[in-house]
């Protein structure tokens, strides 16, 4: 069961409209390394997780992504909001405000819409910890690129704490890894899977 409490996990106050950043930002939201498709990953692994401790992890980050998702959200609201015509056409905006208007829309910089392949979940502890580990590592490589790119210090201060969540993130799924493989058979080189595989 989720609770959900009415706060940010990290304050969003944008004072200046910015559709040009808003384009960039909005593909932490439904891009293929955003925080929607993490989310969803690691709430789907959880399920096939032959210990405790990895499926309250896999939901503990989950969760927290979800929250990340909703701090995306909000920035690229705030960047958005009050728009002028001018603004629009200038930014490069209008393609997408012609179909969203300003509607904060799952999607990658590119323009391509979130898409559930962009998720791994193959039910293989080793390999759905290892893409986890991949995951996040990729996404603070995009927040890394988003801090390349933007010169707006409200911006900026949101982007390096989700950033560093990353990095946090990335450390324990490293070490769920070096658990996964306490508990596994470690005389076989490529690990059996004890969700499915039985002896």
């Amino acid at each position: 069961m989720f609770m959900y409490e009415k706060k940010l996990q990290y304050p969003v106050k944008i004072k200046n409209t910015n559709p040009k950043l808003a384009n960039i930002i909005i593909t932490q939201y439904g891009g293929p390394d955003g925080e929607l498709g993490a989310s969803l990953r690691y709430l789907s692994q959880r399920y096939s997780m032959p210990y405790p401790e990895l499926k309250a992890l896999l939901t503990d980050i989950g969760t927290e992504e979800l929250g990340h998702l909703e701090m995306i959200g909000a920035i690229v609201h705030q960047l958005t909001r009050n728009l002028t015509e001018e603004q629009i056409k200038t930014a490069g905006f209008d393609t997408y405000f012609v179909d969203r208007t300003t509607g904060v829309y799952p999607t990658a910089a590119s323009g391509f819409p979130y898409s559930a392949a962009s998720m791994a979940v193959k039910g293989d502890v080793i390999g759905d910890l290892s893409e986890d580990m991949a995951a996040e590592q990729k996404a603070r490589v995009t927040y890394d690129n988003i801090l390349r790119l933007s010169d707006d210090p409200d911006v900026n201060d949101v982007i390096r704490f989700l950033r560093e969540r990353e990095v946090v993130h990335f450390q324990r799924f490293g070490e769920a890894v070096r658990l996964a493989k306490d508990k596994m058979d470690q005389k076989n080189v490529y690990f059996v899977n004890p969700a499915f595989d039985k002896k």
